[in-house]
């Protein structure tokens, strides 16, 4: 909160080897405690260990964050299924996770207002392959990182480069579906 660069580093520096590792304890835990943003570990870390390291810090954590989930939602699904869906609505999810999975993780990892840690779960619940999940949760996560790095150094421009990169992200990945249905149309 005081924007103190050099004070917050040297907070951090007292805690050695156990501040990154605290970090991404922190990311991992942020999973299940929907109340804060995901992209806070992210300023935490910037500011703490810097541009590079911070970032590096919060890729690992998302990355172990992203696997838990993904295989406590892998456990879920059947008792999803037999319990709170049907069987319809299960194979339109089911379609969905399989047209356009990959554009929909990444679209929830690069936008800061999308709820990043559900997408996990779903992603196990409706059996997405888990090499393309992890590929779409970095191919989202490295931009929002960056950005959310970049402009960690500057707190009043952050609100705006973070509106920036979900709107861009989500109009790219509404022109991508939209043509993608056309597609589909023009083939049925």
């Amino acid at each position: 909160m005081s924007e103190d660069h050099d004070r917050i580093q040297e907070y951090f520096k007292d805690f050695g080897f156990w501040g990154p590792v605290a970090i991404v304890v922190f990311i991992v835990l942020q999973m299940f405690l929907l109340i804060f943003p995901s992209w806070l570990p992210i300023i935490i870390a910037v500011l703490a260990y810097g541009f590079w390291s911070g970032v590096l810090i919060n890729l690992v954590g998302i990355g172990i964050a992203s696997t838990l989930g993904f295989f406590i939602g892998d456990k879920l699904e059947d008792t999803l299924f037999r319990n709170f869906m049907s069987k319809k609505k299960s194979e339109k999810m089911k379609f969905w996770i399989s047209n356009y999975g990959f554009g929909t993780v990444v679209l929830f990892r690069i936008s800061p207002f999308f709820s990043n840690d559900s997408i996990s779960f779903i992603a196990g619940i409706f059996n997405m392959s888990f090499k393309k999940f992890m590929a779409a949760t970095y191919a989202g996560m490295i931009p929002l990182s960056l950005a959310v790095g970049y402009f960690s150094q500057d707190l009043e421009r952050m609100e705006d480069g973070l509106y920036w990169v979900g709107g861009v992200g989500f109009v790219l990945y509404a022109i991508y579906v939209y043509i993608d249905h056309k597609k589909r149309k023009k083939k049925n």
